[in-house]
């Protein structure tokens, strides 16, 4: 087998992983590149390899940085299929068509504001085009996805119908175990089920992202939310909070719920202003059968876990306008999660300057994007192509993080140790994957290396 990363090399997005095997092409994710406008979108439309060479594409999970240039592959002549859970099927159906709706609507906002326009990359047509390739694959049911390679998909913890990818094939009368990770969940999460413990393989491409440090136990989550609420209330101020739409708008919304449980927060209105989160909240409950069981036993005890006393779920966009009115204080959740295009620019937007307001960030945010200027607490931040001044606290939950951290990580690897012939590192930046390959090293494994973009390994 051969491997070749054409994106989340040395980076925590735009994951695409080329894999060779038995004299076929698969390709493992097929992420968008997110960060500044015109670089990103320039990267996007340049795919590095030939899609019409592919046999089949394997799909770790529907966030958009693993699964948001698939349109583009039909228009450049890929005539394979797409394999993947069935919850990442449906995420994908309603998350490929709320991506191309954004880069439409952003286009039309900049081209009236006459800033750089940067036209979409795919439109509803390509997502429908695409979304007709898929094969939907329940966990652990061995599938094979070209002649002589199989593959078998793991439950890693992630997100809602996240997997591990198990592929195997015979080369020269000699058997081969890839392992892709994908993102890699963490243990004890509220909603979905822990991760899957592997076994041995020949090679693993193994993500990074949080290789330098640990999360906050999600024990102290409670606590630390309840505090920013609390204190943004009494000074009358609005919470923004940027958020992924898959996962950690449900995990979010459902802390919220704990906390309302508990009387430790007053009654504050929360505004979910995001139609691809209400829609993805809807497939969550179309897809009980892969959330955890203490989860669902809750989930009866207490009534809807994303429905709240005072929340509204917001569709329609004169509705969000709406909000920019808002005097009073209130929770407003909106993607995207790394604050680069979508509803959440304009709410920072217009809530930035204002000191009594509170800046929530409860996601990874990759260099070069607006939400990690926002965490560096830079004096002015730039919307639209409009410099304001950072005024709001800002504040950064990592226990809702749903990356596994260093400690799992290092876990995770060691499992290897003495077993797989290479480790190689994927989806991370550089400093945090320097310190997860030395902590492997130590912990036994004998050949990590972290991968670099076009170049070709042999596993």
């Amino acid at each position: 087998m051969r491997i070749t990363s054409y994106g989340a090399a040395e980076e925590v997005t735009g994951s695409k992983h080329l894999v060779e095997a038995n004299g076929h092409q698969l390709l493992l994710d097929c992420g968008m590149f997110q960060g500044r406008r015109d670089q990103s979108a320039k990267r996007n439309r340049n795919l590095p390899f030939d899609p019409g060479r592919l046999r089949a594409v394997v799909l770790s999970h529907a966030h958009i940085d693993h699964s948001g240039i698939l349109p583009l592959l039909a228009q450049h002549g890929f005539k394979g299929q797409v394999f993947a859970t069935p919850a990442t099927r449906d995420l994908c159906a309603v998350m490929l068509r709320d991506s191309a709706n954004i880069q439409e609507r952003d286009a039309q906002w900049l081209s009236r504001k006459k800033q750089t326009f940067v036209p979409p990359l795919y439109g509803d047509s390509e997502v429908r085009e695409i979304m007709r390739r898929f094969v939907s694959v329940p966990y652990d049911l061995p599938m094979e996805v070209a002649p002589g390679v199989r593959m078998t998909l793991r439950d890693a913890g992630h997100v809602l119908g996240s997997a591990m990818v198990l592929l195997e094939a015979e080369e020269k009368g000699k058997p081969r175990r890839l392992l892709y990770t994908g993102d890699l969940g963490r243990r004890d999460m509220p909603i979905l089920n822990d991760p899957w413990i592997p076994e041995d393989a020949d090679a693993v491409v193994m993500e990074s992202t949080y290789g330098s440090r640990d999360h906050e136990p999600i024990e102290a989550l409670d606590e630390r939310l309840a505090g920013v609420i609390n204190r943004t209330f009494e000074r009358g101020g609005k919470i923004i909070v940027p958020s992924f739409a898959l996962e950690r708008s449900q995990e979010f919304v459902y802390a919220l719920k704990r906390l309302e449980m508990a009387k430790a927060i007053p009654r504050i209105p929360v505004y979910v202003d995001s139609p691809l989160t209400v829609n993805i909240t809807e497939v969550f409950r179309l897809h009980t059968d892969s959330l955890d069981e203490k989860f669902q036993k809750l989930d009866d005890e207490a009534g809807d876990p994303f429905q709240l006393g005072k929340i509204e779920y917001i569709r329609a966009a004169h509705r969000s306008k709406q909000l920019n009115r808002l005097q009073e204080p209130a929770i407003i959740i909106s993607a995207s999660g790394m604050c680069e295009f979508g509803r959440i620019l304009h709410h920072l937007r217009n809530n930035c300057r204002d000191e009594r307001n509170t800046i929530l960030i409860i996601g990874f945010q990759a260099q070069h994007t607006l939400g990690r200027r926002i965490v560096e607490r830079e004096p002015e931040i730039k919307i639209f192509g409009v410099k304001h001044e950072l005024n709001a606290e800002v504040q950064v939950l990592n226990a809702l993080s749903a990356h596994a951290g260093r400690g799992e990580l290092v876990e995770f690897g060691q499992r290897f140790a003495g077993r797989a012939r290479k480790v190689l590192l994927v989806h991370g930046e550089p400093p945090s994957q320097k310190a997860l390959a030395q902590q492997l090293h130590e912990a036994g494994c004998q050949s990590v290396s972290i991968q670099k973009e076009g170049v070709a390994v042999e596993v």
